[in-house]
């Protein structure tokens, strides 16, 4: 039994041996010719279409070889040909079945071999068609999936996605239209064809810009080469809508950084939501000439919503001198006028505007009228960049006897109502703060958020938590000899379009009770959707800030000469001069007949900068008011009542 027992194990061994040297001998890669053969071919076959199409065209050239080679060999045709004709006629064969029709009369084993090479065509055809077709398809994929390299130069690069990007490519297509094939090349973590089929919607005229969308990370190195930034005139990195907006804008910004040479490159502007983050933002390109252009969306929207609160019209001047429609502001550099004053600058030009003077990144806005340009730029107001070399001389007559001598009013205590809540709330009332006299009141009315009201020192604040869109609500908190009214959209509480709904209510309740006083309080709303503005037009209040268009009019304007940084600066901020619209009274006799050049004069004479006019004549319909800048100085126009003028000045 032992014995026994000890061949069993013995036996078992030897088989588990076997067993383990077949499992090696299966696990070990074959090492021959076929197999290296089979190798190779792989990997030819794993590069795609063209080594597919290679393949193929080597066997239709083995097959047409071979062939006609058997042809003159065996004899089977009837007349003797050489090998090149047997070939070409071994190629018509394989390529094109009709041939066989064409051997009648030729030797039956003929007609069975070209037969034979007629079918092996038909196959290798059949599967050069499913390649070719398969590529097509492969590379149509490819290119819908937007990984191909933008090959461009002097273009503008956009990253990131927003809302905001539809008015930048837009502002972007007008600034272009004196540039010969432009292009505005677009990166964003979306899908290509979703984001062109958006713009199409979105921006449906481009005016001749060309607008190539591609995907990928901004952040991502790899990614950003694709759009080709180290060739572009300008890049524009866009705040999104994600939780962490300025996290991705920081780190598109330092993927920008290292693939830009220092001191080289582009014009980068960026969107920042959060002022906490402007400073780090700033270390990034402090190795680049002027660094990079910043923008708080947050701090400008509430300085321009303070800015068009305190007086009608406010916001179509704003709008009209930040967007590329009408008239911008632009540096003159070439111009006669080194040993002018201030006050003669303003009067040399017919149909530009001089708003003041730069040296450098130093701008100063209307400066004293007896300051000497010098050998310093000129901040201008022009229709067009192109206009500035050729502008003409006024040759307009300033009548001094048409001068008004009215004395400015001193500033008294007011009292404004703020409707709503978000997160520029606070920003806001500091402004407010800055401009109002001492012993002014003011009321914020809110139903969501929770108000964190900073401290002030000229106003007192009170805060009512009630629905702004009650009535009863309303007609408690807006008396009608209120100074402004301020409707704040709830964008950090509802979606943007329940926003806008909710502001829209507010804003009919509110008119409604300011017209049954007569009063002529103005109304300023905020909106997160400028396809709402039209409809605000029906609760006919005075202005309509949307919050991001006006951010992205900057942007585009920066992203084509960032000099106009510290203008847009100056025009928002409480020191140095803003603009005003003061009645027209102030400055000419009422109901004469006078030169612009006139109404510029009397504004220079006072220490102001003349650059428009407003009057209800010139308002549009669904508009209360209507503002025209940069006149021609020989238009004339006439004071009456209701009339003001658009000037830069010191409170």
């Amino acid at each position: 039994m032992a014995r026994n027992a000890q061949a069993l194990r013995r036996r078992t061994a030897e088989a588990i041996a076997q067993r383990s040297e077949m499992t090696v001998r299966t696990r070990t890669a074959p090492t021959g010719l076929r197999a290296r053969l089979r190798y190779g071919f792989d990997n030819t076959m794993s590069r795609g279409t063209p080594a597919l199409v290679a393949w193929l065209f080597a066997v239709t050239v083995l097959l047409v070889v071979v062939f006609a080679v058997i042809d003159i060999v065996s004899g089977m045709r009837r007349d003797r040909i050489g090998f090149w004709e047997a070939a070409f006629q071994a190629l018509l064969h394989a390529l094109d079945p009709g041939t066989v029709a064409g051997d009648t009369g030729a030797r039956w084993t003929f007609i069975l071999t070209m037969l034979v090479l007629t079918v092996a065509g038909l196959f290798i055809v059949s599967a050069l068609i499913g390649v070719i077709a398969a590529g097509i398809d492969a590379r149509i994929a490819e290119l819908r999936r937007g990984r191909s390299v933008v090959l461009e130069s002097d273009h503008s690069v956009i990253l990131g996605w927003s809302d905001s990007i539809f008015t930048v490519i837009s502002e972007l297509s007008i600034a272009n239209e004196s540039r010969r094939r432009p292009v505005v090349a677009v990166l964003a973590d979306r899908d290509k064809v979703e984001m062109e089929e958006e713009i199409r919607a979105k921006v449906p005229d481009l005016r001749g810009t060309r607008v190539v969308c591609r995907s990928g990370a901004p952040s991502d190195i790899d990614d950003l080469a694709i759009v080709s930034p180290t060739s572009a005139r300008s890049v524009v990195v866009l705040s999104g809508d994600g939780a962490e907006p300025d996290r991705d804008v920081i780190k598109a910004l330092l993927a920008l950084r290292s693939l830009l040479a220092v001191g080289e490159g582009p014009r980068v502007v960026a969107q920042l939501r959060d002022p906490a983050n402007l400073e780090v933002a700033r270390l990034i390109g402090r190795d680049r000439p002027g660094g990079i252009s910043l923008l708080d969306i947050r701090e400008t929207v509430a300085k321009l919503v303070v800015q068009t609160s305190r007086q009608s019209g406010a916001a179509a001047v704003y709008r009209e001198l930040f967007d590329y429609e009408g008239d911008e502001i632009y540096f003159l550099e070439q111009h006669p006028l080194a040993g002018a004053t201030y006050a003669d600058a303003q009067l040399h030009y017919d149909q530009l505007t001089v708003i003041g003077v730069a040296e450098g990144s130093s701008v100063q806005l209307n400066p004293a009228s007896d300051t000497v340009v010098g050998n310093r730029s000129l901040v201008v107001i022009a229709e067009d960049d192109s206009v500035l070399a050729t502008a003409p001389r006024s040759g307009a007559a300033v009548a001094e006897d048409a001068f008004s001598d009215h004395v400015p009013e001193q500033p008294r205590p007011t009292h404004a109502v703020v409707l709503g809540w978000n997160e520029r709330a606070p920003i806001i009332l500091r402004e407010l703060d800055r401009y109002a006299a001492a012993g002014s009141t003011l009321t914020v009315v809110t139903e969501h958020g929770a108000p964190g009201v900073p401290t002030t020192t000229n106003l007192t604040i009170t805060v009512v938590e009630a629905g702004t869109t009650r009535r009863a609500v309303l007609d408690e908190h807006v008396p009608p000899g209120c100074d402004q009214v301020i409707v704040l959209c709830y964008s950090d509480d509802l979606d943007p379009e329940a926003a806008d709904a909710t502001t829209l209510i507010t804003l009919l309740h509110v008119r409604d009770i300011l017209a049954r006083s007569e009063s002529s309080t103005p109304v300023i709303s905020e909106m997160m959707d400028d396809r709402n503005r039209v409809l605000a037009q029906v609760a006919d209040i005075d202005d309509v800030v949307v919050s991001g268009e006006i951010v992205s009019l900057m942007v585009a304007q920066l992203s084509e000469d960032a000099r106009i940084e510290p203008v847009f600066h100056d025009l928002l901020e409480e020191e140095g001069s803003e603009i005003y619209l003061r009645p027209a009274e102030w400055y000419v006799v009422p109901g004469r007949e006078v030169s612009w050049a006139t109404v510029v004069a009397a504004a220079a004479r006072r220490g102001e900068t003349a650059i428009g006019f407003s009057s209800p004549r010139l308002a549009e319909a669904g508009s209360r008011v209507g503002v025209t800048v940069n006149l021609a100085k020989g238009e004339t126009v006439v004071a009456e009542p209701g009339d003001r003028v658009v000037v830069l000045a010191e409170l």
